[in-house]
């Protein structure tokens, strides 16, 4: 069947998601990794092979690896008592299945919330795509002793010493058990998932190479086209990251000879090896929605492919993905010129690199879409490297979180793109950095995920936003969580001041509403967060900030902003993004406050403390005009806040350049319509102040460019997306102003027009000024001096065109003219020795040189509906308010066109006013440095919100804890109503730490093994007739190894500490007795009479809750009851091979329970 006669495939929920990789526990921590674009790849950890014993940096040498660096899980707490698996075939298990079954029960968790206990499991299925396991290898390898033998004796070592050489040589593997072999078969991966899990449906494991998670994810899919199954939990686990892997991809060879994992990038050289486990829920998206489930994204179409006849197994071949691709879109049922996000296998090998390229260019340039790099492509295996089995897993989770977080991720590590891609004739571009993912009018955000395999497999799956949600009429979803954000915000906008407009108020709750209930998402996504303290006395106050662990901010900011009031008079802001972070800004401030209690202060790392009454006066917002605009402004801010995003998604659309005759924005929306190509231009108003990654001096002038032609509705698009976030933490203005252009942003704040024709007005203006412009050429200066100095030296000067057009502070005011007589007026300055400045403006504005857009704008203006302000709106004119009548308004906004700003006049009328507290709102902190001129010395504070060159999310919570020690309340709800990951709510038995190594021997080993290797010697025959053992895990070098001795007896902490006959007074050397048959035969007691509190301090845990005498429970041994059967409550240790149980007679070992051998014990007990 051709691509063209498929039906195209029902739609598949993606309805929750699990993972464990490389630097994180679960899909939350991998997302703020990735948008992070951290690096996750380090040296080999001893925990699963020592690099001295298996790397050498020639390729060629055999049974050695050139790469000693790859990207490993990390060390993760697991409680088997949780999951019902006896602790003692723990060793016999593959760490693979364990991961597998944590990362499944994250994702079904996160699938059915709260519906976890009571949901039927019936229809829930599990499909996995992993390959071998390393647990049947290690212990394998026990079959290896008569080879062993037979060598050793040839070598001339007597039969009793090569069988103690022998025996020494097995214990680094595990011990062949009854759980051995399913604990290390690859299908068991899923099959103890649904059966810890209790799934019903289909469970089973696909092998393809590379490409397994994807394989699964197919199968999963047809599970439920098909109709049997309800869920699919599908993903991929791989935890192989052992010498025998590193060995055969180095001989193939496939790793990076300078160890590291590049895609894309010209310095590419190979790939590295990986670890991970993510996985997905999957439902029929009709089914998800009439359940009320939470939608992360939804799989449209699913395309694979075979090679057929190639040049190698493991070769790629273009056709084969090709085939793939376009099958995606034929079974989606749309075409990949709109897809704008490719996550691709990417493994940093240029051979491969370039092939998979072509094959996606050939797709997506036969779209017929005119323009080109409209689709960012990426790989995160530049962040943790190829995962192998769970490659595609990584992939799909990346691109599924992209769509429901709505940024564009990055790939790091791309200094320059390799030119033989050819990415700048074709429709894709390497995103490096994250980006706000803004919506287009014509078809929602879509992204797709390849994957390929050793053998010639292809896949690739075409992935969409999830709809949005339908509206019932309880305002939710049944069975979902409800979005305390958007109900309570929505009620909160429409009390808050009454200085927000209509539209404002309007355009915050649709913002405000968008916000997702996703657990991986802090309250408003991965980013910095801010923690609020307040106390009646700094005392107060330092005791709370020392009481603080170390933990995620986003938990410690939950927690705080619920006790945090405004009005105590000891008041404290901390911005952290990391639990280290925190530690050291808190560490900080602590120490000032200790210095300093009554002493407020602030620095630029966020950190603002304030001591006495706050003031009551609310803030002032400030907008900054043209010319505050810069690369990369507001990114930050759209990435993380979706109220912000929402206000781009609004007018992203519109298109920069039209002519600025009559109305140049269509629909109310100011957005245009995608129909007319706006969508896929590359002038719209998002690819302007958003645009791809520049990598030339050339690209970078051409975005700065762009910008400064865009400045006006940028800025303006700018500071509504500030004031929507603001409004969403319940702060506004009581009254506002702005500088030039900014003055109509503080109209729309003031309720005079709303958003939409506040965007009309700035792109008409922005476009009649174009057009001025050409035809009126003209510079600006900036002057360093008084307003009365300047005016002398023009007077004196006699200069015809040059005018005093901005009073922007005390000594600061700038010039407009021609370019000839502002020259001749910077040399006379200049030998008067007054500083000045040419300012990167595209004309003279506000002077007599630009009057010819007065008229133009003046008529334009009377199709602009206008209402008299709410608040206080300071004109820039004469610094006064704006009158009431709109006519007068209408008539003030030409006038300043080619009028003087005088700012200066504008704060002076502020502050008389009462004002003490303003915020800049917009790009930039030029407004804040002239508010801290003009009121220098005067008690104020100024703060900006989004500065270049910082991160602009830091930046803007920065502010907000700096308004809040000031006194100005901020609505906290959104932080402490804050959706939590579901987490198990059973309090663990027992914890063992497992990675991504097996473990066989845990339990048995008291050291590391290095330390066991240096304590073990054994005598060697004469050199020249053997040589030493080298174990396959774990000894560094070839040491002579004797038979194990004997442990000494495990003391208690107290013996350790000091033995009770040694330095204690001859009185206190009381003889120890045997325990009486009452008591723990785990532990040393003195008499019953003799018993003393320091001696029952002594005593475990469990006697100190209870008494012997009055347990009710089978855990202390007694003449009528006996022990449980893997725990003694007495000591977790044996107290000596005299007494022990287990092993009498035998050394002491870890595992001995002081009782009869039932069960092993947990190695460390909660």
């Amino acid at each position: 069947m051709s691509d063209a006669e498929r039906a195209p495939q029902p739609p598949i929920a993606v309805v929750g998601v699990g993972a464990i990789m490389p630097g994180s526990t679960d899909a939350a921590g991998f997302w703020t990794s990735i948008i992070r674009g951290e690096d996750l790849i380090t040296t080999v950890p001893p925990s699963h092979w020592l690099v001295d014993d298996y790397y050498d940096p020639d390729p060629t040498t055999p049974d050695k690896t050139y790469v000693r660096r790859g990207s490993f899980l990390p060390t993760v707490a697991f409680d088997p008592t949780r999951f019902g698996i006896p602790p003692n075939i723990i060793p016999a298990t593959d760490t693979a299945q364990l991961f597998a079954l944590l990362v499944a029960d994250q994702t079904l968790r996160d699938a059915l919330g709260d519906r976890y206990e009571s949901a039927d499991r019936g229809g829930i299925g599990i499909i996995l795509g992993s390959g071998n396991l390393e647990l049947l290898t290690e212990v394998s390898t026990r079959l290896g002793r008569p080879t062993w033998l037979r060598t050793l004796r040839e070598l001339g070592y007597p039969p009793e010493e090569a069988e103690r050489i022998c025996q020494r040589m097995v214990r680094d593997y595990p011990q062949w058990q009854e759980a051995t072999l399913p604990g290390g078969l690859g299908n068991i991966v899923a099959g103890r998932v649904a059966n810890k899990l209790d799934l019903h449906a289909v469970n089973y494991t696909v092998d393809a190479a590379c490409a397994s998670s994807l394989a699964a994810v197919s199968a999963g899919v047809n599970e439920l086209v098909l109709g049997r199954a309800d869920m699919i939990i599908a993903g991929g686990v791989d935890a192989l990251n052992n010498p025998t892997t590193f060995v055969s991809f180095s001989k193939t060879p496939a790793l990076s000879p300078s160890e590291d994992c590049r895609p894309f990038s010209a310095a590419a050289d190979g790939t590295l090896l990986g670890e991970g486990v993510g996985m997905v829920a999957l439902k029929r998206l009709a089914d998800a929605q009439s359940d009320g489930d939470r939608i992360y994204a939804v799989i449209r179409g699913i395309g694979s492919s075979s090679d057929g006849q190639g040049q190698a197994i493991y070769a790629p071949a273009i056709g084969g993905q090709v085939r793939a691709v376009r099958a995606a879109y034929a079974d989606a049922g749309y075409g990949p010129d709109t897809v704008e996000l490719v996550e691709a296998h990417g493994t940093g090998t240029p051979v491969g690199d370039r092939i998979e390229v072509n094959a996606l260019s050939e797709v997506f340039g036969a779209s017929g879409r005119p323009d080109r790099r409209w689709c960012a492509l990426g790989s995160v295996k530049s962040q943790i490297g190829h995962t192998k089995s769970a490659a595609g897993a990584a992939g799909l989770l990346k691109v599924v979180l992209a769509l429901h977080h709505r940024v564009l991720p990055p790939t790091i590590k791309v200094g320059e793109p390799n030119a033989d891609l050819d990415l700048e004739s074709g429709p894709f571009y390497l995103n490096t950095v994250s980006r706000p993912w803004l919506r287009t009018a014509a078809y929602p955000r879509r992204g797709s995920v390849s994957s390929f395999g050793f053998g010639g497999i292809n896949f690739h799956i075409a992935v969409e936003e999830a709809p949005d949600p339908v509206d019932r009429p309880d305002g939710g979803a049944p069975g979902s969580p409800r979005s305390t954000e958007s109900s309570r915000s929505t009620e909160s906008s429409r009390s808050t001041e009454s200085s927000r407009s209509t539209e404002s108020s309007r355009s915050t709750e649709s913002s405000r509403s968008t916000v997702s209930t996703s657990t991986h998402r802090s309250w408003p996504g991965p980013g910095s967060e801010l923690i609020l303290f307040s106390a009646d006395t700094p005392e107060d106050l330092l005791r709370a900030v020392r009481a603080v662990e170390a933990r995620p901010p986003a938990e410690v900011a939950r927690e705080r902003a619920a006790d945090f009031d405004p009005r105590h008079p000891a008041r404290l802001a901390v911005v952290a993004n990391t639990a280290e972070c925190l530690t050291e800004a808190l560490d900080q401030a602590a120490n000032l406050i200790a210095q300093r209690p009554g002493q407020s202060f602030t620095n630029p790392r966020g950190v603002h403390y304030a001591a006495g009454a706050p003031p009551s006066a609310r803030p002032v917002f400030l907008f900054p005009g043209q010319g505050s605009q810069f690369s990369g402004m507001g990114v930050d801010v759209a990435v993380r806040y979706p109220a912000a995003k929402a206000v781009w998604d609004r007018f992203g659309d519109l298109k920069i350049g039209e002519p600025a005759n009559g109305d140049p924005v269509n629909g109310s929306a100011a957005g245009g319509s995608a129909a007319n190509g706006s969508a896929n231009g590359s002038d719209t108003l998002r690819r302007i102040v958003f645009p791809p990654p520049a990598f030339t001096a050339a690209d970078r002038a051409a975005h700065r460019d762009a910008l400064t032609a865009a400045a006006q509705p940028a800025i303006a698009a700018h500071s509504l997306a500030l004031l929507a976030v603001l409004a969403s933490y319940g702060v506004g203005p009581a009254a506002v102003a702005g500088h030039s252009f900014g003055e109509l942003t503080a109209l729309h704040a003031a309720g005079v027009f709303d958003a939409d024709q506040l965007i009309r007005l700035a792109h008409f203006r922005g476009e009649l000024m174009r057009r001025t412009i050409a035809t009126t050429p003209g510079r600006m200066l900036a002057v360093s001096a008084t307003r009365d100095e300047v005016i002398s030296v023009i007077d004196g000067a006699g200069l015809s065109e040059v005018w005093l057009t901005n009073h922007n502070a005390p000594r600061q005011v700038v010039l407009s003219g021609s370019g000839e007589c502002l020259e001749a007026m910077r040399e006379r300055l200049a030998a008067d020795g007054v500083t000045t400045r040419w300012l990167d403006t595209a004309t003279a504005f506000h002077c007599p040189l630009v009057r010819a857009a007065r008229d133009p704008l003046r008529r334009f203006l009377d199709d602009v509906p206008m209402h008299p302000p709410r608040i206080p709106v300071h004109a820039g004119l004469d610094g006064r308010p704006h009158p009431g009548d709109p006519e007068l308004i209408r008539d003030r906004i030409a006038e300043q066109l080619t009028s003087p700003v005088l700012f200066l006049d504008e704060i002076e009328a502020l502050y008389a006013s009462g004002a003490r507290v303003f915020v800049e709102v917009g790009p930039g902190s030029t407004l804040t440095g002239l508010v801290g001129q003009i009121l220098d010395g005067r008690e104020h504070v100024a703060v900006s919100l989004d500065r270049p060159g910082q991160d602009g999310d830091a930046s803007l919570q920065s502010a907000l804890g700096l308004l809040a020690v000031h006194g100005v309340p901020l609505d906290l709800r959104p932080v402490t109503d804050a959706p939590r990951p579901a987490t198990p709510t059973r309090r663990p038995v027992m914890t063992m730490e497992i990675d991504g190594a097996n473990y066989g021997h845990l339990g048995m080993q008291t050291g590391p093994r290095e330390a066991q290797a240096s304590a073990s010697s054994v005598t060697v025959p004469p050199a020249g007739t053997g040589n030493g053992h080298r174990p396959t895990r774990g000894l560094s070098s070839p040491a002579p190894v004797t038979p194990p001795q004997p442990s000494p007896p495990r003391r208690s902490r107290r013996h350790r500490r000091r033995p009770w006959h040694r330095g204690r007074p001859r009185r206190l050397r009381r003889r120890w007795h045997r325990p009486k048959r009452w008591h723990c035969p785990r532990r040393w007691h003195r008499p019953r009479a003799r018993h003393r509190p320091r001696v029952w301090r002594l005593r475990s845990r469990w006697h100190r809750r209870r008494p012997w005498h009055r347990r009710t429970r089978d855990h202390c041994r007694s003449p009528f009851r006996r022990l449980s059967p893997w725990r003694c409550p007495g000591r977790r240790r044996c107290p000596g091979p005299s007494t022990c149980r287990d092993r009498p007679g035998r050394p002491h070992s870890p595992r001995c329970t002081g009782g009869p051998p039932r069960r092993t014990p947990p190695l460390r007990s909660s």
